[in-house]
């Protein structure tokens, strides 16, 4: 028999959202910023910095408002170009946030189960991406609930995100709920230790 769940809490990026070009799109303006030719090896470089930032803020050894500048402290430092890291942040935060491209079938796939289950996006991005993002994109009508880990002061995979989520979603018995998301660690195992279902996408 098939399973139904009232809650269906989706992940954001690289699970909804196609970051990956969101992400390209906003690097390539911050270098016009500042005056370098956009190289892929540079992309990679800053890719690699940040994923390094973004698994300290998901064991809570730095903060976002951290993470935000200091990625583009240590790609300028890289690059041994001097500008301010806080600006270059600013128009890269920007050009996320106007982004809402979708990876294919996301939006097909909410409208079909926004019909018998509620949706909540469970994030661990940045607030002034994520509210921004959900805005000017074509599922915000199906979305019922946008949990930022900025704004509940835990990220996943922490018990403490999964606890302020199932809050924000009426406090849902576990066994109605699923995580949907393409992070093993940060969705699937967190989702495992909270005690709900998990799928990986």
């Amino acid at each position: 028999m098939k399973k139904h769940y009232d809650w269906l809490w989706f992940d954001a990026d690289g699970t909804l959202f196609n970051f990956n070009r969101a992400e390209e799109l906003a690097l390539k303006q911050v270098f016009q910023l500042i005056n370098v030719p956009f190289q892929d090896e540079y992309a990679s470089l800053y890719k690699e910095i940040n994923q390094q930032l973004w698994h300290a803020l998901e064991k809570q050894e730095i903060t976002p408002a951290v993470l935000q500048v200091r990625r583009f402290e240590l790609l300028l430092q890289a690059l041994h170009v001097e500008y301010s890291a806080s600006q270059l942040s600013d128009e890269f935060l920007r050009q996320l946030a106007a982004c809402g491209d979708l990876l294919e079938g996301a939006f097909e796939l909410l409208k079909a189960l926004s019909g018998s289950s509620q949706i909540a996006i469970v994030t661990n991005g940045l607030q002034a991406i994520q509210r921004g993002r959900l805005a000017h994109s074509e599922i915000r009508d199906f979305v019922a609930e946008l949990i930022i880990s900025e704004e509940v002061g835990a990220a996943k995979p922490k018990t403490e995100f999964f606890e302020a989520a199932s809050a924000r979603t009426g406090n849902p018995p576990k066994s109605a709920v699923l995580i949907i998301g393409d992070s093993l660690s940060a969705d699937i195992q967190g989702g495992a230790n909270y005690g709900i279902e998990t799928c990986w996408y």
